[in-house]
C-alpha cells in the first residue's frame, strides 16, 4: 500500500516565562502528528530564589524535564498516529487471509482472474505484520519515557517545596540519562528508508541541459541561499543567490570564481563550503566561500576520472559528491573494482576517507545515485521512463533491488541530490531546476536507543 503523501511543514514555538537578565535557549525540536516542525524555546523562570544557587539548579532541572515531556507528547501522538494506521492494515489483512482461504479451498469455483489478485494482494500486505510489532513495540517505550518524566517532575516539585537532603548528583544523572535517550529516540525519527517519491517541482527554467543546483543543509536558520553552477566542465563560476524566491523570481546574484574549473554536476555546497571535483583529475577540492579560498584538497585514490566511470549520461560524471544525515559522500568507480559503484565516507574537514563499501552495480550502468540516511539509491536510467530500483546500505553492507516510481518530466537529468534539510531532491532537468519530496519510512527500535 503506497504511503502517505508529504505534508507541508510548519513551524511552532512553544515559550516560558522570559527574564531579561538571563539568555534564551533553544531546546530541541521534533515533528507533531500533523507532520509540522516543534521547536520548543526555553527561557529561564523569574524566581523570589534567583540568589539561591541550589534552587536554581532544581529550576533548571526541572525546565529541562518539562520541555522532554513536551517533547514526548510529540513522540508519542506521531507513535500512535503510524501504529493506528498499521493496525488498520492489519484487520485488512486478516480480511484478506480469511478471503483467501475460501479461495484456497473453493479454487474450482472460482476463476484464475480472482485468485491470483487475491495472493497478490496477500504478499504485498504479508510484511506488515512484523511491521505492526514493531510499532507497537514503540508505543510501549514511549509509555516508558512518560511515566519516568512524570516520576522526576514528582521528585523535583517535592524538593522545590521542601528543599530535602536529596542527592543532587544523582537527579542530575537521572536528568542528563532520560534526554540523552530522548534525543537518540527523536533522532532516529529524522531518519527512514525511501518509500516513496513525489511529483516534480519546476522551481525554474534556466542554463544549459547539464548543471547542478543546491542549498546548504548546515546553513543558519533564514539562510536560503542557492547555489548554481551551469554546465559540467571547462566552467569556474559559481552563481549565488540571496533566497530560493530571489532564484525563482530574478537573476540577481553574486558571482564566485573557483581556482580551477569543475569536473561533472556532482558539487555540492557543506556548511559554507563548496566541495567538488577538479576537471580531468581525481581531486577533490573544498573551497571556502567565506575566505574565496582553497581550504583543502586531496586525490582520491584509484578513482576513475576523465569519463573513465560516468554514469550513463556521460558529462565526466565520474565522481559525485553527496550529502545526507551522516554527513560528506563520495560516489565513484575504480578499476580494482571492475568498474562498478564504490561509496567512501568522507571526513569534510581533511577530505580524508573515513571507510568505504563496494558494491556490484557497474558505475556507467547507473542513470544518477543520491544518498539517504546512509543508504545509496540508483535510478535505472536519465531518459525518458526512470525509477529508483537499486539501493545500497552502509549500515548493514548490504543491498536490494526496489521499484520506487520516479517521474522524469523534461527526459534529461543530469543531476539529483538529497538534501537533509529540506528533505528533499534537488534535480537538474534538462534546463529545469526541479525539486521532488521524499517519503521515508522509520521504525523505532527499543535496542537502538
Amino acid at each position: 500500500m503506497a504511503p502517505p503523501p508529504p505534508k507541508k511543514k510548519s513551524i511552532q514555538f512553544y515559550v516560558l516565562p522570559a527574564n531579561p537578565e538571563e539568555s534564551w535557549q533553544v531546546y530541541s525540536s521534533a515533528q507533531d502528528s500533523e507532520g509540522r516542525c516543534v521547536c520548543t524555546v526555553v527561557a529561564p523562570q523569574q524566581s523570589m530564589c534567583s540568589r539561591d544557587a541550589r534552587t536554581k539548579q532544581l529550576r533548571q532541572l526541572l525546565e529541562k524535564v518539562q520541555n522532554m515531556t513536551q517533547s514526548i507528547q510529540v513522540l508519542d501522538q506521531r507513535t500512535q498516529r503510524d501504529l493506528q494506521y498499521v493496525e488498520k492494515m492489519e484487520v485488512q489483512l486478516r480480511g484478506l487471509e480469511t478471503k483467501f482461504r475460501q479461495v484456497e479451498e473453493n479454487h474450482k469455483q472460482n476463476i484464475a482472474k480472482q485468485y491470483k489478485a487475491i495472493k497478490a494482494k496477500m504478499e504485498e500486505l504479508r510484511p506488515l505484520i512484523p511491521v505492526l510489532e514493531e510499532y507497537k513495540a514503540d508505543a510501549k517505550l514511549v509509555l516508558q519515557f512518560k511515566e519516568e518524566v512524570q516520576n522526576l517532575t514528582s521528585v523535583l516539585n517535592e524538593l522545590q517545596e521542601e528543599m530535602g537532603a536529596y542527592d543532587y548528583e544523582e537527579l542530575h544523572n537521572r536528568v542528563s540519562n532520560l534526554e540523552e535517550r530522548l534525543r537518540a529516540c527523536m533522532q532516529k525519527l529524522a531518519c527512514g528508508k525511501l518509500t516513496g517519491i513525489s511529483d516534480p517541482i519546476t522551481i525554474k527554467t534556466s542554463g544549459s541541459r547539464f548543471g547542478s543546483w543546491m542549498t546548504d543543509p548546515l546553513a543558519p536558520e533564514g539562510d536560503t541561499r542557492v547555489w548554481y553552477m551551469d554546465g559540467y566542465h571547462n566552467n569556474r563560476f559559481v552563481r549565488e543567490y540571496k533566497s530560493l524566491q530571489d532564484f525563482m523570481t530574478s537573476d540577481n546574484f553574486t558571482s564566485h570564481r573557483l581556482p580551477h574549473p569543475w569536473s561533472g554536476t556532482g558539487q555540492v555546497v557543506y556548511n559554507g563550503s563548496i566541495y567538488f571535483n577538479k576537471f580531468q583529475s581525481h581531486v577533490i577540492i573544498k573551497f571556502d566561500f567565506r575566505t574565496s579560498s582553497i581550504s583543502k584538497s586531496r586525490q582520491l585514490d584509484y578513482a576513475g576520472f576523465n569519463n573513465m566511470y560516468h554514469y550513463a549520461w556521460g558529462g565526466h560524471s565520474d565522481i559525485d559528491l553527496m550529502v545526507d544525515e551522516g554527513g560528506l559522500w563520495a560516489v565513484y568507480a575504480t578499476n580494482q573494482n571492475a568498474g562498478n559503484i564504490v561509496i567512501s565516507k568522507l571526513n569534510p574537514n581533511t577530505l580524508q576517507i573515513i571507510k568505504s563499501w563496494t558494491t556490484n552495480h557497474p558505475k556507467r550502468s547507473a542513470g544518477e545515485s543520491f544518498m539517504i540516511c546512509g543508504t545509496l539509491y540508483v535510478t535505472n536510467g536519465y531518459s525518458g521512463g526512470t525509477k529508483v530500483y537499486y539501493a545500497y546500505s552502509t549500515n548493514s553492507s548490504t543491498y536490494e533491488y526496489i521499484d520506487i516510481a520516479f517521474q522524469n518530466k523534461y527526459s534529461h537529468i543530469s543531476m539529483l541530490d538529497y538534501n537533509p534539510r529540506d528533505r528533499a531532491l534537488y534535480a537538474w532537468n534538462n534546463g529545469h531546476q526541479v525539486l521532488y519530496n521524499v517519503t521515508l519510512f522509520h521504525v523505532i527500535r527499543s535496542e537502538e536507543l
